[in-house]
């Protein structure tokens, strides 16, 4: 680490925290530390990528309309944007609609008949279609092709697409798997563009695939997908891209998020501020509005756009408190009935739950209890479901062993849904607790606090704070760096907003001030000593940047952070 660090210019915490992430070399560290497009591999290896812009060129060529589809998530919304804003501006007639939750998940029948009464002759999905062969099927029987852009899990039989582009075909051989949907659409649109310009068309050479970055970066980041890799890249870069040149249904998502014009966009931002509302229609019922929005060009209909979202975040969030509530009474249930154990896994679920929050509810109880998770609101005995996980633990796979049980699942890793009828409920939750326990039983349940450095005070400062924003973005695989600072002081706490701490810390002769987000039943006494775990970060205000200390937990001093 001394070496990497005298190397590099770095402090040796720095050091520390990259030799922790993998990177024990000069060069790996480097490339980690300033991610560039120019290190994105080349598309080459997607399965059905050339077939793809064949069938588009065609499209172009012929002048013929093509549909573009996106799934109800952010995700989804995100990579219709990219597909839509990169088609027209290399030429292409789009239709662009995203799915309503109301006509349930994926490309369904009633989204193909639409396409099919509108005369398109080609149909993109995005971030749906690998298993909605049915519905695909109807529009090759009519003479429409389909190209699909999807990361989820392939379930065996072929495809009736013309082109199927999705890392987790056996047969794709793009070395990274972690794209969400939208970074394949910027592949293919990125790919198309640079074929067009080897043929000297003039709009692949006036239209530059780097304006669609701030997209995949609110996508990529809204899926939870890993920031490793080319994710790093595009995220690094689409958040250069939303600091700097917001588009105007971003810029006006800004204003109703409360994020100050100029400030640099960090992924946290995107996570809590931005993907909640895009995310809002989607949950509520139809996410066109959230796609017209990216796709606004007039300031002021983006401002009435940005406008509704937020007021349907407004309700979203009413009803998820109603559902979370509640979700809470039947895990104290389960635990009980459990001998005052916490399950391996959380299944709850009830009439009337909104599924469109279920999502939302699964994963707070994982922050909560670090358990997997499952939420399914039913409406009249049939359930519709949203699965979120713990580090390592595979819930496609776990679905997989639970999967007779239920009518319908789909997702990945991290974060799944599913269709199950009340009748089947218990057997489910029966079959995918005796896989978790399997699971839980070869790897103990850790109750320590990992953390990556103990820290003093003295060692803090606006040098180290931005130093360390260097490892950033951080989310998915790429985590803050998580700091212990032994024998601190309270000099002052208080509760602030609705379940906040706000606390001054001192230790030696240098304090901070610090925030415990929803830690206010975790308030210290003033002077009492404790042990802090959290994050050094540089919080931006108004312009002004100060150091402060995001507290993750707080201990009476037993050394229990290791």
């Amino acid at each position: 680490m001394a070496a990497l660090a005298k190397i590099l210019g770095l402090r040796p915490l720095t050091a520390r925290l990259l030799v922790r992430r993998g990177f024990t070399d000069e060069g790996a560290a480097n490339r980690f530390l300033q991610p560039r497009l120019g290190a994105l591999r080349s598309p080459g290896g997607f399965a059905d990528l050339a077939r793809a812009i064949e069938r588009i060129q065609t499209a172009l060529a012929e002048k013929q309309l093509v549909g573009v589809f996106g799934d109800y998530d952010v995700d989804g919304v995100t990579s219709a944007a990219v597909l839509t804003t990169g088609l027209r501006a290399l030429g292409a007639s789009v239709l662009p609609r995203c799915a309503s939750r109301h006509a349930g998940y994926g490309f369904g029948m009633g989204a193909a008949k639409a396409f099919l009464d509108a005369g398109c002759k080609l149909v993109i999905t995005a971030d749906c279609g690998t298993s909605d062969h049915m519905s695909i099927g109807v529009l090759k029987d009519n003479a429409v092709d389909v190209v699909v852009i999807d990361h989820h899990q392939v379930p065996e039989g072929n495809s009736p697409a013309l082109a199927l582009i999705n890392p987790h075909r056996s047969d794709d051989l793009f070395e990274f798997k972690g794209l969400a949907s939208c970074g394949l659409a910027f592949y293919l649109m990125s790919a198309l563009r640079s074929h067009l310009r080897a043929q000297g068309h003039a709009l692949g050479t006036a239209w530059d695939p780097r304006e669609l970055l701030d997209l995949v970066a609110m996508g990529t980041i809204a899926d939870v997908m890993p920031l490793q890799h080319e994710n790093r890249v595009l995220v690094s870069a689409g958040l250069r891209a939303l600091s700097t040149k917001p588009r105007p249904g971003v810029a006006a998502l800004f204003k109703v998020a409360g994020i100050e014009p100029e400030k640099m966009i960090t992924a946290t931002d995107v996570g809590f501020k931005l993907s909640p509302r895009l995310n809002a229609a989607g949950r509520l019922g139809d996410a066109q509005l959230a796609l017209d929005l990216l796709l606004a060009t007039d300031v002021a209909e983006a401002e009435r756009l940005a406008q509704l979202l937020d007021e349907q975040n407004l309700k979203r969030r009413d009803i998820q408190e109603t559902v979370m509530a509640a979700a809470l009474l039947q895990v104290e249930e389960l635990i009980e009935q459990a001998g005052g154990n916490l399950p391996f896994a959380l299944i709850v679920g009830d009439e009337g739950w909104h599924h469109g929050v279920v999502g939302i509810v699964a994963a707070k109880l994982v922050d909560r209890y670090a358990r997997p998770a499952i939420v399914v609101g039913f409406n009249q005995g049939k359930g519709r479901g949203s699965a979120r996980t713990i580090l390592g633990f595979n819930l496609y796979e776990a679905l997989t062993h639970a999967g007779e049980h239920l009518e319908v699942f789909g997702g990945h890793a991290a974060a799944a849904g599913m269709t199950v009828t009340h009748e089947r409920f218990a057997s489910f939750r029966a079959a995918f607790l005796h896989h978790t326990e399997k699971w839980f039983s070869q790897r103990p349940v850790a109750t320590a606090v990992e953390v990556d450095a103990v820290v003093s005070f003295e060692d803090l400062n606006m040098n180290c704070a931005e130093e360390l924003e260097r490892l950033g973005p951080f989310g998915a695989a790429n985590c803050e760096p998580l700091l212990a600072f032994p024998g601190v002081t309270v000099v002052s706490s208080r509760v602030v907003g609705t379940n906040h701490l706000l606390l001054t810390l001192s230790q030696g002769g240098a304090a901070f001030d610090a925030i415990g987000f929803g830690m206010a039943a975790a308030a210290p006494q003033t002077g009492e000593p404790i042990d802090v775990v959290g994050c050094f970060e540089v919080n931006e205000f108004r312009g002004a940047r100060k150091l402060r200390l995001r507290v993750k937990h707080l201990f009476k001093p037993t050394g229990n952070a290791t």
